[in-house]
């Protein structure tokens, strides 16, 4: 990757002198990444809208929308998901629920005039949380119903992963600052590697997006490029088949 990062503007002259003293170790994910998982994140309609635009014009129609950013790193996201199933990779998706997903909880009824209380649209969460066609999990890749930010939080995840005797998670989807995070920060807590995809993941605000990544490249995961990543799995592939 280039030396220049996507927050280093963000970083305030205290904040890149703290690093200076206090640098992350470098790591190599080929030292500890032997059976990885694939984790694709809220690839739903509801983050992208149905065309696009950018963010202040696709947030009129789509809430919830990142606007271009998401739809910008989509062929990425295609590269990685074509190599991981060509490897036969492990890859699980994660949306919302769309009927109620615990004893009490009910889809929300939409509102009488189709407007939210907030003055938005209102958009049905089976619309809302269907996974775009251009991600769409194939046959044989599981897809996880989630109630809460983490992918990890009240899922079979874990037992999955264990189940399959996976060491590292690599996380795209959006959004980076919320599911992105909470997911990266839990799988942390059991102990899998975690490795943050930069052009496959994406946020609706710049500097949220940018700094939650230093954040968990600080503390919780390697944020690696898409070519870096495509690296280590044909490092893998080679590995396994010598």
């Amino acid at each position: 990757m280039d030396n220049e990062r996507v927050w280093d503007r963000f970083l305030t002259p205290q904040d890149r002198a703290a690093l200076q003293r206090l640098p992350t170790p470098a790591r190599d994910p080929r030292a500890y990444c032997h059976r990885p998982a694939l984790l694709c994140i809220d690839h739903f309609r509801g983050a992208y809208g149905d065309r696009p635009e950018p963010i202040l014009e696709s947030i009129e129609h789509w809430p919830g929308s990142c606007g271009l950013v998401g739809w910008e790193a989509i062929p990425s996201t295609q590269r990685l998901l074509a190599r991981a199933r060509a490897l036969a990779i492990p890859i699980i998706h994660t949306t919302g629920i769309i009927e109620g997903g615990v004893e009490g909880q009910h889809a929300t009824p939409p509102p009488a005039s189709g407007v939210t209380a907030n003055g938005r649209r209102w958009i049905a969460p089976e619309v809302r949380y269907e996974i775009i066609p251009e991600l769409a999990p194939v046959a044989g890749e599981t897809v996880i119903h989630k109630i809460s930010s983490s992918a990890f939080w009240g899922t079979p995840l874990v037992g999955q992963l264990i189940k399959n005797r996976i060491d590292t998670v690599i996380v795209v989807g959006e959004t980076t600052s919320g599911c992105i995070r909470a997911s990266v920060v839990d799988g942390d807590q059991y102990q899998f590697h975690m490795i943050v995809v930069e052009d496959c993941t994406f946020d609706r605000h710049e500097a949220t997006h940018a700094l939650n990544l230093f954040d968990m490249w600080r503390k919780f995961a390697d944020v690696i490029s898409l070519d870096a990543t495509l690296d280590l799995l044909d490092h893998l592939s080679v590995a396994e088949n010598s």
